[in-house]
């Protein structure tokens, strides 16, 4: 009778472990869509305050037409060009003199610093992911079915120092 109790309970800690290592499992991929969601989110709000930027800073010169356009291309880029063209604005916006005096540029600033803290974040919790991904009970019992491979957003360091 001793050794019945003792499978029962055995069985009990197995499959508690297995749960809590699936709403692991679980709780990591849904964290880093939604770390995913807010780097989309300062991405967004950055293009938009460089668009607002080249039209009223910069208007007239050809630097600000060059930073409008790639603004513009961060905005309406698909998913596959996505990194591409925040590449391309991250390096339009380095070559600006941004003054954090002017609400424009400061608004920059401020978005940039925003976009490196998102992006460090989600870097984290895809690695996270991914990591609970790799272990063996995971892999054995395909936890991970249901999810989707996290993926990072490789982009340039988007930090600008002010003039």
């Amino acid at each position: 009778m001793g050794w019945v109790i003792g499978v029962v309970a055995l069985v009990v800690v197995i499959a508690s472990y297995v749960t809590w290592t699936a709403g692991r499992v679980d709780r990591l991929h849904l964290r880093a869509a939604s770390a995913g969601r807010a780097l989309d989110s300062q991405l967004v709000r950055r293009a938009a305050a460089a668009a607002v930027l080249a039209e009223h800073e910069l208007a007239g010169d050809p630097a600000g037409a060059d930073l409008y356009a790639a603004a513009r291309a961060a905005l309406d880029a698909r998913e596959d060009d996505r990194e591409a063209s925040e590449n391309d604005l991250t390096r339009m916006l380095r070559k600006q003199a941004l003054d954090p005096q002017e609400p424009n540029g400061a608004a920059v600033i401020a978005a940039s610093r925003r976009v490196a803290l998102a992006r460090q974040m989600h870097t984290d919790l895809v690695r996270g992911a991914l990591a609970s991904r790799e272990r063996p009970l995971v892999r054995l019992l395909r936890l991970n079915r249901k999810h989707a491979r996290p993926s990072y957003f490789d982009i340039d360091d988007p930090t600008l120092s002010a003039v």
